[in-house]
């Protein structure tokens, strides 16, 4: 209903733009199935002023649909027609091919149509007309996205902490005219943060580059029209297997700004390496695939380095797919920098020898909220093998959680190290971070990438068993003639 809400106000907007320029405009939407028809139709009455001046007075018509006659439309009429639009669209980058895609995957979840008649009520007062009110409902849609995966429910497998995504999406910098990439987009946070990003590289004052008018952030407003157009239709480009997320992907794009978005409902692993080619390869690679899956064994003959771990297959895709010079900002289990099977050492050993993994931010558990493992995030280029790896350990200190989670505040000493790191052979050293020699790494047998911090001071080393029963009985000993002195005293 959210979504039927935006798209008639988007509606609306390009009606107001076509007639300021003096064009016609067509609605997507035919007039029977516009939200203030069916949803929320208005009466418009004539109201006599005290001053004798005739004014008009609109009102909700409550005649409007509800109860049943609410449900059959919306199931039996409106869904339906939503769903035509998959096969009417003149081709898949429009957005009617997007709402086609999407009512082809939804079902009305409210069985009272009075229940329904309430929602749409209450989404009606909602406006997404102004930037602002655009960018409030984005961040409304994607807390939504947050909080089911904090009831455990499944929208939380698809979201990645929108202050992590942030700092990778800094990192990478990625710029306008590059082809960004995500292969398990879920909710599409990574995509939906990178058009952000590059609308902000951009801003203006928002009527035009005025002195003394301060900047708007992220709305567009200093980008060319090719900019814009690159933007939304040559930028940004997903790949989902679950239906529920790849809805909400699509969604979250939408309500972004991003009109029809490049994401396509597929298996991403079902792609043999093999058949990837120079045009299918892209610039940016921006991502967190799912780890601890498991696929069929046919989907395991796609890969040189098999293995049955899903994250080192989506690991393999991304290092295939990227440009020469290409960069990335993959998350991935911490256990992957010196698992000791031999999938895991070929795959470190690859990406050491024909990528620069310039920097590895190890991150604390708790990041995820109910993941219950520790992350890391490889950042690295393609091309070229790894000189020096610079490991970041990103130490809040506090325990992150449902109620005390990551912010952006936490990452702050990283990024602006990483500054200093950029263009630099290796990356500043401090108690949190240190550099390694990759060449040294790559040659040997494990290719050990764990992280390690020099800085720590060591622990004590762990007493052998029969120290440890010496100590006991020296103590019990003690205690008994203690106990012998207090027992002649009585």
């Amino acid at each position: 209903m959210l979504f039927l809400k935006y798209l008639d106000d988007l509606e609306r907007d390009r009606a107001t733009s076509a007639e300021l320029t003096g064009k016609g405009y067509t609605p997507i939407i035919d007039k029977e199935y516009q939200w203030t028809v069916w949803a929320v139709p208005k009466l418009r009455r004539a109201q006599l002023s005290k001053d004798g001046t005739v004014t008009e007075r609109v009102e909700v018509d409550h005649n409007a649909l509800t109860g049943d006659d609410l449900l059959d439309f919306v199931n039996g009429k409106l869904f339906p027609y939503l769903k035509k639009f998959k096969l009417s669209a003149e081709s898949a980058d429009t957005i009617e091919y997007k709402i086609g895609e999407i009512f082809s995957e939804l079902k009305n979840r409210l069985q009272s149509g009075y229940n329904l008649r309430e929602v749409i009520n209450l989404i009606d007062e909602l406006r997404f007309r102004t930037h602002a009110e655009k960018h409030e409902m984005s961040h409304l849609y994607e807390d939504k996205i947050k909080n089911m995966g904090n009831a455990g429910r499944n929208g939380g497998e698809y979201y990645t902490p929108r202050p992590l995504i942030t700092t990778i999406v800094k990192v990478v910098a990625p710029t306008i005219g590059d082809k960004i990439y995500d292969g398990a987009c879920g909710s599409a946070g990574f995509l939906c943060e990178a058009f952000d990003y590059l609308k902000n590289s951009k801003s203006v004052a928002a009527n035009g580059s005025v002195p003394g008018v301060p900047l708007v952030p992220g709305n567009g407003s200093g980008l060319s029209t090719k900019d814009w157009e690159t933007l939304q239709k040559r930028t940004f480009f997903g790949k989902e297997k679950k239906s529920l997320a790849y809805i909400i992907g699509i969604m979250n794009m939408i309500l972004h700004g991003v009109e029809a978005p490049n994401i396509i409902h597929t298996n991403t692993l079902a792609e043999n390496l093999a058949d990837i080619q120079e045009k299918d390869r892209y610039n940016v690679v921006l991502a967190n695939p799912p780890f601890g899956g498991k696929e069929r064994a046919e989907i395991k003959q796609n890969f040189p380095i098999q293995t049955s771990e899903t994250a080192s297959l989506f690991l393999q895709h991304f290092i295939k797919i990227l440009k020469a010079g290409g960069k990335a900002g993959v998350v991935i289990k911490n256990t992957f920098l010196s698992n000791t099977d031999n999938a895991s050492i070929a795959l470190r050993k690859e990406l050491l020898q024909n990528c620069n993994l310039h920097t590895v931010l190890d991150l604390p558990g708790g990041t995820f909220i109910g993941a219950g493992v520790k992350t890391v995030v490889l950042f690295f280029e393609k091309g070229k093998p790894t000189q020096k790896v610079w490991y970041y350990q990103l130490n809040p200190g506090r325990n992150l959680g449902k109620t005390n989670p990551l912010n952006e505040k936490d990452l702050a000493e990283f990024v602006e190290l990483f500054e200093k790191r950029r263009n630099a052979a290796e990356g500043p050293v401090t108690p949190n971070s240190w550099n390694i020699d990759g060449r040294k790494v790559a040659e040997l047998v494990d290719a050990d990438l764990s992280v390690k911090n020099p800085n720590t001071p060591e622990a004590a080393p762990l007493r052998q068993p029969q120290e440890i029963l010496e100590n006991i009985k020296a103590l019990d000993d003690e205690s008994t003639e203690i106990l012998n002195s207090i027992s002649e005293l009585i």
